[in-house]
């Protein structure tokens, strides 16, 4: 399939592992330029050289965190001189600590807001000017299940994330008509560091083994598996790609079928 991806420049956060790093190597597997940033310059560099590595393709790697948001734009900057041009951007910014209500405190509802919001934000008053001179630009979102319903031990994602949808969804109609196309990717049960993050604390809150909390999970899901980080990514680069182009404002579950709303 032709995605007409070859040549763009594409920017990733938070690209050091995960569903982040996935998404960087599905781009460059597509001939597509590539800007990764993440918190650990020593990491970072890595991922970036292996992807060279590998790909043969223009690679820009440092080290960013993403609620440092002056650090951000001047990345984003550095990246737009260098490359000429940002065409495609995914915001990728982790999930909060796996909580409960009554864990949380108002110090953390506010670095929440500012790792699954406010970058996304930022991003986007910093890349949206070039893609609307250029007349071209795709924008995705990567979140989780819970912008469409709450996930247990994790209240502070299931109650910020959505508005990340609501963002999404406004910039979608506010640039549409300069060719720019806003999506969202919500990941199911996958695989991810993240995620055996959240085993151990169930596993521990439960008394049992991790194994048997993975178990429970993909039991849960129709296809009875986790997601593989590499799933996700082949989902954004499709959004990214020539062939979704009247696609916009959308929320793509990435789940397995565990989401039952219609």
């Amino acid at each position: 399939m032709n995605t007409g991806l070859k040549g763009k420049a594409v920017l990733v956060t938070g690209a050091s592992q995960g569903m982040g790093r996935a998404t960087a190597e599905a781009f460059a597997a597509e001939g597509a330029r590539v800007a990764i940033c993440a918190r650990k310059a020593e990491t970072i560099k890595a991922v970036g050289d292996a992807i060279k590595s590998k790909y043969g393709v223009d690679v820009i790697a440092e080290a960013v965190d993403v609620t440092d948001l002056d650090n951000l734009q001047a990345f984003v900057r550095s990246v737009e001189q260098k490359f000429g041009a940002i065409d495609v951007v995914v915001a990728n910014g982790g999930g909060p600590p796996s909580k409960q209500f009554a864990q949380t405190t108002l110090d953390d509802w506010r670095k929440a807001f500012e790792l699954n919001f406010m970058f996304v934000a930022a991003l986007a008053h910093a890349v949206l000017p070039g893609m609307q001179k250029r007349k071209w630009g795709r924008f995705i979102t990567i979140t989780s299940t819970s912008v469409r319903q709450p996930i247990p031990d994790i209240v502070l994602s299931s109650a910020v994330r959505p508005a990340v949808v609501g963002l999404v969804k406004s910039l979608a109609i506010e640039y549409g008509p300069h060719n720019i196309t806003f999506n969202n990717v919500g990941p199911g049960w996958t695989a991810t560091e993240r995620l055996h993050e959240l085993a151990d604390l169930r596993a521990k809150g439960a008394g049992i083994r991790k194994e048997q909390i993975y178990d429970k999970w993909a039991g849960e899901v129709p296809l009875r598996r986790l997601g593989k980080p590499e799933e996700i990514a082949d989902a954004i680069v499709w959004l990214a790609s020539d062939r979704a182009a009247y696609i916009t404002g959308q929320t793509i579950l990435v789940d397995g079928g565990v989401y039952k709303g219609m």
